[in-house]
């Protein structure tokens, strides 16, 4: 086999007229072959930089790093709008009497309002006592009703007794029915939701003070409403490992 010179350039390989004719092919051969290595490494080499999986790991790292980021803000404001979500929905109920939850407070009450309308039929008020299992006491109204004017005041009492051998904080909730009489029932005021401490045994009278606003006379949807009912449930307060206490929903 006879290799042409203009061959063995190409190849990078010279050899001197001189070499012999062996030889010159054997050292042509080796020019192709490292030649041809040296061509296939350099296509590896560019195909790995290609395919490589660590060459976008800064990105992917990147992404999941705010992926992570995003996802504890959406946790951490979550806990803090569950946590909040009770007093606020609470709040808001009292104020507006959504829910069945009397309105409270004396801020929100016109004195106006204040006066018994005598040509109004009366209303009558029934009183309703629950306690959780959870609560080791007994908790009764002192009357079972009470028949009051649209716009005149009027106070009743319950009665709470701690039955254990240990002092125990209590919380209670309240609602009225039929539901559709709560922004017409004010209560000025009440023993719910505040820390009710009683001790080993004792027992106390808690006074409620409230009215019906007049309005609801002229609240057609109001007509039919002869009777409504106010309960009151009382739990056990708890708190969180801080001593914080756990708001019980409206």
């Amino acid at each position: 086999m006879t290799f042409s010179r203009s061959f063995a350039f190409r190849r990078g390989v010279y050899l001197s007229p001189g070499v012999p004719p062996l030889t010159r092919g054997f050292a042509i051969y080796q020019g192709f072959r490292l030649s041809s290595f040296t061509s296939l490494k350099h296509r590896l080499s560019t195909f790995t930089k290609t395919v490589s999986p660590t060459r976008n790991i800064p990105k992917y790292s990147r992404k999941n790093k705010s992926f992570l980021m995003y996802t504890t803000a959406v946790l951490i404001f979550g806990i803090g709008f569950t946590y909040a979500s009770a007093p606020l929905y609470r709040i808001f109920c009292q104020t507006t009497g959504f829910s069945g939850t009397p309105m409270t407070g004396t801020s929100t009450i016109n004195p106006n309002r204040l006066v018994p309308s005598k040509n109004s039929r009366r209303i009558k008020v029934t009183f309703n006592a629950d306690t959780s299992r959870a609560l080791n006491w007994s908790f009764t109204p002192q009357q079972r009703e009470v028949r009051v004017l649209p716009g005149e005041t009027s106070l009743a009492f319950y009665t709470a007794k701690n039955e254990s051998n240990k002092d125990i904080i209590g919380m209670a909730t309240y609602n009225v029915t039929p539901s559709k009489v709560a922004p017409y029932f004010n209560k000025i005021q009440c023993f719910c939701f505040e820390e009710q401490m009683l001790g080993a045994g004792e027992q106390v009278d808690m006074p409620v003070f409230f009215f019906i606003d007049p309005e609801i006379e002229n609240d057609p949807l109001m007509k039919d409403v002869d009777t409504v009912t106010l309960s009151y449930t009382f739990f056990k307060a708890k708190y969180d490992d801080n001593g914080t206490l756990i708001p019980i929903p409206a």
